[in-house]
């Protein structure tokens, strides 16, 4: 069943559905912001307890969000191993790395390589971020910004003449058949320009469009006006709570990097993503359904840790391995007739 979702909240989408109370698909597909099937997530009455749980999509931006910051080289074997890591522990979407010139930004060098080697399963999904090659996947992901400063500093150019850019490569990738999403990096900005912005894409044909908080900045109040797919950061550890308003208007899809890894190397004092693992941990036993298998992505998100010499910063994975820390002492107590006592002290 379909119903319109809160008219008179103040979001920029509302403007869109005033004039359209009706519940019937055949109006509601009239709707610019619903022309595309992931949109109608926006419409939804009620959840009862009986009533089948909403799907929540998570995209896995370690490998290439999450890496592209690092300040060390890391090898191509060691990116597509996490893919792989990552693709075993159940998760769907994984971004697997960049097309973006290696004098731009170091980490993404090799990333033909890792899509060549990567292991590949059905359904599953690697986007690809590429301003122009289109080699060895069947998705692409692209960016532009809500302002022209962020635009220069990351892509060289204003806001329009990267919506010019999209154009084109959309164009392109339609015709080579490839799926494109298309995120907007946004911090404190006016929320009309970000709507404008988004309609534009959405005109070009972009099936999708995610909302970036670029400096993690955000909180739930703005992010209540600014409806899409979420991309956020922790800078300020308003991540989750970001996540769980975006829930409650319709968002049903999130970017995350495993052990919270990454940054911007264009937005100075931005931390690293929300977690993959907390996200799962947050929604788990709630509504919603997501993909992934939070102890075996707990597990990628300490190995990438270690291999990276990173702090893991997340809640979920650090407690994951204090946890198994004692349970490896245990075994040791166990096996050597250890006292409670001495596994305190190595704790």
């Amino acid at each position: 069943m379909l119903g319109v979702y809160n008219l008179n909240e103040p979001d920029f989408l509302s403007s869109q559905f005033q004039s359209r109370k009706t519940t019937t698909n055949e109006t509601l597909m009239n709707v610019p912001y619903l022309r595309l099937g992931a949109a109608l997530t926006l419409f939804r009455t009620r959840a009862y307890a009986t009533e089948a749980r909403e799907r929540v999509k998570i995209v896995g931006a370690g490998p290439r969000d999450g890496l592209e910051n690092e300040s060390a080289v890391i090898p191509p074997a060691v990116k597509a191993e996490l893919v792989n890591r990552l693709t075993n522990a159940r998760l769907e979407i994984i971004e697997s790395g960049s097309f973006v010139s290696p004098k731009w930004v170091a980490q993404m060098a090799g990333t033909p390589e890792v899509l060549k080697t990567m292991q590949r399963v059905k359904g599953l999904h690697c986007p690809v971020l590429s301003p122009s090659e289109f080699l060895y996947t069947d998705e692409i992901a692209v960016f532009t910004a809500a302002t022209d400063a962020f635009s220069k500093a990351n892509t060289n150019c204003t806001v329009a003449e990267s919506l010019e850019r999209l154009d084109v490569v959309l164009k392109r990738a339609t015709k080579e058949g490839l799926r494109v999403r298309e995120c907007i990096y946004v911090s404190v900005v006016d929320p009309v320009k970000v709507k404008d912005i988004s309609h534009a894409l959405l005109d070009m044909g972009w099936y999708e469009v995610s909302l970036s908080d670029t400096v993690g900045t955000g909180d739930p109040t703005t992010i209540a006006k600014l409806l899409r797919t979420g991309h956020y950061h922790h800078t300020y550890g308003m991540s989750i709570a970001n996540i769980l308003a975006s829930l409650e208007y319709g968002l049903h899809m999130f970017d995350s990097s495993v052990g919270g890894l990454g940054g911007c190397l264009y937005s100075p004092g931005a931390t690293g993503n929300v977690a993959t693992e907390d996200v799962l941990y947050a929604l788990r036993g709630s509504k919603y359904e997501t993909p992934g298998d939070l102890n075996a992505i707990a597990e990628v998100g300490t190995w990438i840790s270690k291999m990276l010499n990173w702090t893991n910063s997340s809640c979920v994975g650090k407690a994951h391995e204090v946890r198994r820390a004692r349970e490896q002492l245990e075994k040791e107590r166990e096996r050597d007739g250890g006292s409670a006592e001495s596994i305190s002290a190595k704790l």
